[in-house]
């Protein structure tokens, strides 16, 4: 069995999508091309890139050296959220196997949005949630295309829900979506996800300078979410666009702090902020929602910025263990 994660730099969505002109593309290239000349070929390939990777000419040239090889082979678009794991992290997947034997399921050039056990109303749903919303919120901080100028008062935007209004620097479509998949009873709560609160957790409490600086940039979850958006490699180092946050005052309302607080001196603006008591996700946290095992663990001499560093570029274990599943099965 062969296991790829090929660079993605040359592939993401936000940025100069170099494709297989981008040198670090070249031991990919390589693997292709040495791929048809192998006296005994790999019985089974796993592939997984960043989304973007399948409208590249990488993946068509990957996709041609397959079937030149007599590989039998299905592509996937997936997030956690398939699984009812409260993480978008939407990620391109390839599993092949040798031989024409088909796959259990039947799905020719197409490219699913969800396991094939799972039906078709759901993998649309998915479409939506997963393309649209990672888009919107879940793009990393190499990625992402802030547009400062968006603000509440679109006129081609939707009524707001009653009683609600728009802080921070949300769409109307933003925030109903997140609407959404918090009331996603298929979704488990971030709850069962997280550490419990102890004096060790102050060192993950978000600093004042960056609550006054990005406050507004914040992607602000509860425990009884059941959405998070995907951790980079970036998180807690740039609090930008590298994931969510978390806000540990659970008897204060989101509302109540950003209402006009604009309009507040720096001083009282800090105040209100710091009432919501919000913190990074630890690295445990976000090695539980990549469903890492319980026994796992750093190395005591890694640190804190390391471990986010290792975690931002991880998979999720249970997506990649249900692929191989699939491919095996």
């Amino acid at each position: 069995m062969i296991l790829m994660s090929p660079p993605c730099q040359p592939f993401t969505r936000i940025g100069l999508q170099g494709d297989i002109s981008d040198p670090r593309t070249k031991s990919f290239l390589y693997i292709l091309d040495i791929l048809p000349r192998l006296q005994k070929l790999p019985k089974y390939i796993l592939l997984e890139n960043v989304r973007g990777f399948e409208s590249s000419s990488a993946r068509n040239e990957l996709l041609r050296t397959l079937a030149t090889c007599g590989f039998t082979y299905q592509e996937f678009l997936l997030s956690p959220t398939c699984l009812g794991i409260p993480n978008s992290r939407l990620r391109y997947f390839l599993i092949a196997k040798l031989h024409q034997e088909p796959f259990s399921f039947q799905a020719p050039g197409q490219i699913l949005t969800r396991f094939p056990d799972q039906n078709l109303e759901d993998s649309l749903k998915d479409k939506v949630t997963d393309k649209v919303g990672e888009a919107c919120s879940s793009l990393c901080s190499e990625e992402k295309n802030l547009d400062l100028n968006v603000g509440p008062n679109c006129s081609n935007k939707k009524s707001l829900p009653t009683g609600a209004f728009l802080f921070k620097l949300e769409t109307v479509e933003e925030m109903e979506r997140k609407h959404d998949q918090d009331s996603d009873s298929s979704i488990q709560m971030l709850k069962a996800f997280l550490e419990e609160e102890n004096e060790e957790m102050s060192q993950y409490f978000i600093p004042p300078k960056s609550l006054l600086r990005y406050a507004f940039l914040l992607d602000i979850v509860k425990p009884t979410c059941r959405r998070s958006t995907c951790f980079t490699k970036g998180y807690g180092h740039y609090v930008e666009g590298t994931g969510s946050v978390l806000q540990t005052a659970l008897d204060v309302q989101l509302e109540s702090v950003f209402k006009h607080i604009e309009e507040l001196p720096e001083e009282e603006k800090l105040m209100k902020l710091s009432t919501l008591k919000l913190r990074y996700f630890t690295p445990r946290e976000i090695a539980n929602l990549h469903g890492f095992p319980s026994e796992f663990g750093f190395p005591n001499k890694v640190t804190v910025k390391q471990c986010y560093r290792l975690l931002g570029n991880s998979l999720n274990v249970h997506v990649v263990a249900k692929l191989i599943s699939i491919l095996l099965g």
